[in-house]
């Protein structure tokens, strides 16, 4: 049965009253805080104290209000927002593994992901192994008694596998180990806390801030996990520092507002441009279509009217194809040849060159990333039909259809 629980909604229900009455949260770039006694600061260094602030390494009035509003999002006890989603990704799994455990990951993951895992970790004598996610009975056969981890995508990067939250987290709570999701492809569209994740993490920079101003990134949990990220004597995100900026905070939290309206779209387009590939012939990608091997699972994850979010890609025969397509379709503006997601106007990149270019070739075949998929983030154009006739002309004079 589908969930009635509406993001946009938690979002919308959480008002600010500004100390002079301001619609917007004042902004806090105070570094530092005064206490009114020297008692209180001791408590608050012990952690002891709710609702007082000591520096902005810890937390800041303005972090915290978007930290707040994510945990309302996410339907999580708390948040922690970080400078980058890289930040909130390595902070997360540091936090919950020590040298000596073990990891299981998919292997179609973002590329800066996969060589945090596949080689940063082994630094600390952390041990990963990479699966086909969408296989359970190889999830399972990977566990080891060291296992602590299970980290995955709710739509992997670049390959749109769609992970069986519910089922993942039934493994990892049968084996008593934790359940960590990167929701950055599909906000408000799945809810990971709510189908059984342990741990949330986003990259703040793409959906969620949608305008590709800033970097940042977020780890929505419990309430303990947060305080314990938090901690001044071992937090890991505490002590490895990557405070974001109060002022990103703020314009990141107004941006919150529409988020609801932009993924619609996002997501409306991108299925307009998916069902117009496959009518012309090309291999597309997109877990909205019903051929796509998960597309019923996502839809049982759905929350609301969101869609099937704005990511697709498409399978060229080669790079140099793929390129040229690229080239043509900016001059023709279609959009942008640039990395990253979740902007307002159209993106597209050979992830196999790019974003996952972190990927030692013989993985990214095994994994099934052709040299000549080109991965879409589609924008929230008006008229969508107007750049899909774009495309197509692009794609006659390469003589691809």
């Amino acid at each position: 049965m589908k969930s009635l629980f509406n993001p946009a909604s938690r979002i919308q229900d959480k008002l600010y009253f500004d100390e002079f009455g301001g619609v917007n949260p004042a902004i806090t770039d105070s570094a530092t805080y005064t206490f009114m006694d020297p008692e209180t600061m001791t408590e608050t260094f012990l952690g002891h104290t709710e609702g007082c602030f000591l520096y902005s390494r810890h937390w800041n009035p303005s972090n915290k209000l978007l930290a707040d509003s994510l945990a309302e999002m996410e339907d999580t006890e708390a948040a922690w927002v970080t400078a980058s989603g890289m930040a909130a990704i390595t902070c997360a799994i540091l936090q919950c593994c020590k040298s000596g455990d073990h990891i299981i990951t998919s292997v179609t993951t973002y590329g800066g992901t996969f060589a945090f895992l596949h080689n940063y970790l082994p630094r600390f004598n952390i041990e990963v192994s990479f699966v086909d996610i969408t296989d359970h009975k190889s999830v399972i056969n990977h566990i080891k008694s060291n296992t602590r981890l299970i980290y995955t995508e709710s739509i992997t990067n670049p390959l749109l596998q769609v992970s069986d939250i519910g089922a993942l987290s039934a493994i990892a709570k049968e084996k008593g180990i934790l359940l960590m999701v990167d929701n950055t492809f599909s906000p408000m569209i799945i809810s990971p806390a709510r189908l059984g994740a342990d741990i949330v993490v986003y990259s703040l920079t793409k959906f969620i801030n949608g305008h590709n101003d800033c970097i940042a990134g977020a780890i929505c949990g419990s309430a303990d996990f947060i305080n314990a990220l938090s901690n001044v004597n071992d937090g890991t995100a505490m002590l490895l520092g990557p405070v974001l900026d109060p002022m990103r905070s703020t314009s990141i939290l107004k941006n919150m507002h529409t988020l609801h309206i932009r993924m619609k779209q996002h997501s409306h387009n991108a299925m307009q441009v998916a069902k117009a590939f496959k009518e012309m012939g090309l291999k597309v990608r997109y877990p909205g279509l019903p051929e796509h091997p998960q597309y019923k699972l996502l839809t049982s994850m759905m929350n609301a009217e969101y869609g099937y979010s704005g990511m697709l890609a498409i399978e060229l025969p080669s790079v140099e194809l793929a390129n040229e397509l690229m080239r043509i379709m900016q001059l023709e503006k279609v959009g942008y040849l640039a990395v990253s997601l979740g902007y307002f106007k159209t993106l597209f990149s050979n992830s196999g060159r790019s974003t996952s270019s972190e990927v030692p070739v013989e993985i990214q075949r095994k994994m099934g990333l052709v040299e000549g998929l080109v991965r879409f983030s589609i924008g929230l154009d008006d008229d969508i039909d107007r750049t899909i006739e774009r495309i197509k002309e692009c794609l006659i004079r390469l003589k691809i259809i």
